[in-house]
């Protein structure tokens, strides 16, 4: 199907995003949604159990309405506006009503359970019998097996989650971008750096302050984390850190924006949509999906990590009272929420002699990228360079990029959405895709259609004509996405349906984006990511070493806080909210008790800004961060093991990981990918390790 009017019904190519407007979603949803019903009833009609003439058809159909609506998806992402939401809004039911026709058609689902049992099975490769499996486990999840009155409750609710969701996601987007510290007097950015006085002057033009410089001000400091987190570490206005501490902890609690309702309703939907299914709780129902067993296992992983990370973190808050105490700041016990960062970075200074601001100039952007895809071409064999201008964008500031194996023949290609845009992008970093590798569409690029990548962060944006220059944060999450995007584009399989990340358990899927972000503690790799951007000189070795030497600075902290957000979500979605339990900022404030060292503030809401697993895909899976790493140290200790210096080595092992971890996709199951890499089964030992956590007490 194709149009010239409509583009977002062309799929003859990568998505027409200069010419996309919010006029074109409705008329193209209306559009294509019968359409996509027509071929639905005609796959019920037609439907047998082979894969030519039922998994090849289903495949189709969904990538059909996966590119459209993909679309429509990124841009609330990256072009969030009110026109936008109010279509999205419209359309939304109807995309989630035909997707639970999909699911719980029982054509299909009796099918597949017939290719699963039969003869046919025989003839299937592993990944078509593994993507066949999962068809017949995701129809069960979906209702398949529910009637009557029943299936319709199942449907009102999944209904009723989805636009639950969108809203959750749009009250802490307004009101993140509904705050502002309005800063004049000199006196207001004692402490603040140069990158952040220059960020804040250009947020205080767009804001109506033409005037504004980053030497007279005004400034302006949001809640954007490229605004709030640095403001947070350097200022030295105690005062104005808790006003900034405080907003931003109760984002989404208030007004217009409270997501406290939204809160509540999801948690009982989701324990109603569970029961329906037969599950004692959503924790059992997600879990059903994914790589870890049973909650249990869960809860087992969890307790062991923070037994190895709570005594650690008990010992960097004293650390910090400690400090501050000395330096005259606080009396005993007066340490505050808002004085963590700031003091933790004088500690940071103090103890390794280097500031994070002092990292800056040698993180310009251009200059990782380059890095990035030197070390991609090292261990993948994989080169990447800029397409721009080949393929439309959303923004100008977005780019494009081409990926070519060493024949120089094109495997994949991405877009990168690196800079914040509070006014309209939401926060975080992700990648998804804009379109998989699947057989089924070929292009004019082969008989296969590449896949193609978003990878989208919030990073600092360029100031002043000079180019982005990086918190060490920053490049870790781009790092990060890349990972996540290698999965995707490298991926050997032809199905579409476990092509990439597709079909991959949600708590396995972290594996390759963790595993990136080690090499940026390998010396080489890290100074060859460098360039000083007045000079161009590459980070010094000794800088290296502060940097390296510091990786486990306050990680008892670091995995504690992980493991916070981990427990209470398990702990939100083990089953409803009985009588005496209280409400969920209840619940928070017990699990707090095991798994902070500093309580939460009485007044914090972050459960009203936590969109992971409120507004994105890790309600009762959290704990994937933690399950995956495991896997990624692990798959890192690999590389450690054959030598990181030796560049033979490093090659063979990265390209065995190419193909096993970022060929195989969903067309294996997790522990068979990476024992297929490893040659065993993954062991906690090396995440301890990088870490420099080797144990712990009781507590």
């Amino acid at each position: 199907m194709t149009s010239t009017t409509n583009p977002l019904l062309d799929t003859s190519g990568l998505p027409r995003f200069d010419e996309i407007r919010v006029e074109h979603i409705e008329p193209a949803l209306r559009t294509l949604i019968p359409a996509l019903e027509v071929d639905l009833a005609a796959l019920d009609a037609t439907a047998r159990p082979t894969w030519e003439d039922l998994i090849e058809p289903l495949e189709r159909l969904q990538d059909r309405l996966r590119y459209t609506w993909g679309v429509v998806g990124h841009l609330m992402g990256v072009k969030n506006c009110d026109a936008l939401r109010a279509v999205y809004e419209r359309v939304q039911p109807d995309v989630v009503s035909f997707s639970i026709r999909v699911g719980q058609s029982e054509t299909i689902y009796e099918n597949a359970r017939a290719m699963r049992n039969g003869d046919v099975w025989h003839g299937l490769d592993p990944g078509q019998q593994r993507i066949v499996e999962t068809l017949v486990r995701d129809a069960e999840l979906a209702g398949v097996g529910l009637r009557g009155a029943a299936r319709d409750r199942f449907n009102a609710i999944q209904l009723e989650l989805a636009n639950l969701s969108t809203q959750f996601s749009n009250h802490v987007l307004d009101a993140t971008k509904g705050f502002a510290l309005a800063l004049d007097a000199r006196a207001d950015i004692e402490g603040l750096p140069r990158s952040l006085l220059d960020l804040a002057a250009q947020s205080a033009r767009g804001s109506g302050r033409p005037d504004a410089t980053a030497e007279a001000g005004p400034w302006r400091i949001t809640l954007d984390a490229p605004s709030v987190m640095p403001f947070l570490e350097h200022s030295t206005r105690r005062d104005l850190r808790e006003k900034l501490y405080r907003a931003y902890v109760s984002r989404a609690s208030t007004g217009e924006t409270d997501n406290t309702p939204l809160i509540d309703r999801i948690l009982a939907l989701r324990h109603e949509m569970a029961a329906l299914l037969g599950y004692a709780s959503y924790s059992d129902m997600s879990l059903a999906s994914k790589m870890a067993p049973d909650i249990a296992t869960v809860e087992g992983l969890l307790e062991e990590l923070r037994l190895a990370s709570f005594d650690a973190a008990q010992h960097d808050l004293d650390d910090l009272r400690t400090f501050a105490t000395e330096a005259g700041a606080v009396e005993g016990d007066d340490l505050r929420h808002w004085d963590i960062a700031y003091w933790a970075e004088r500690l940071r200074e103090r103890r390794f002699a280097y500031g994070e601001e002092e990292l800056r100039p040698y993180f310009p952007m251009p200059h990782v990228l380059d890095g990035l895809f030197a070390l991609a071409h090292r261990l993948f064999g994989v080169r990447i360079a800029a397409a721009d201008g080949t393929a439309p964008v959303w923004h100008p500031d977005v780019r494009f990029f081409e990926v070519r194996d060493e024949s120089g023949a094109k495997i994949a290609a991405f877009y990168l959405d690196p800079y914040s845009r509070p006014a309209e992008k939401r926060g975080g970093a992700w990648m998804d895709d804009c379109v998989g590798r699947t057989r089924l569409a070929p292009t004019t690029d082969g008989p296969v259609r590449l896949p193609v990548a978003h990878l989208v962060c919030n990073g600092t944006p360029p100031v002043d004509g000079r180019p982005s220059l990086m918190t060490f944060n920053e490049v870790e999450t781009l790092f990060h996405e890349f990972g996540h995007g290698l999965q995707h584009m490298l991926t050997r399989v032809d199905h579409g349906l476990a092509a990439g990340i597709n079909n991959i358990e949600w708590d396995a899927v972290e594996l390759p984006s963790q595993f990136m972000e080690n090499w940026l503690y390998h010396r080489d790799t890290l100074i060859g990511l460098t360039a000083h951007v007045d000079t161009g000189a590459p980070l010094p070795d000794a800088l290296f070493q502060k940097i390296h030497a510091a990786r486990t600075f306050r990680a008892g902290s670091a995995m504690l806080r992980q493991l916070y957000f981990a427990s209470i979500d398990m702990a939100l979605h083990r089953g409803p909210l009985a009588a005496g339990q209280g409400s969920p900022f209840d619940i928070q404030r017990r699990i707090a008790e095991k798994t902070t060292v500093l309580p939460p503030l009485p007044e914090d809401r972050f459960l009203c800004g936590f969109t992971h697993i409120f507004a994105g895909g890790y309600a009762a899976g959290y704990y994937s961060y933690k399950w995956a790493e495991v896997l990624s140290a692990d798959a890192f200790g690999a590389f450690e093991e054959a030598g990181l210096d030796d560049e033979r080595a490093m090659a063979e092992t990265g390209r065995r990981y190419r193909e096993t971890v970022l060929a195989l996709g969903g067309s294996r199951s997790p522990m068979e990918v990476f024992e297929a890499f490893r040659g065993r089964q993954p062991k906690p030992d090396a995440l301890l390790r990088h870490a420099g956590l080797t144990g712990g007490g009781a507590r």
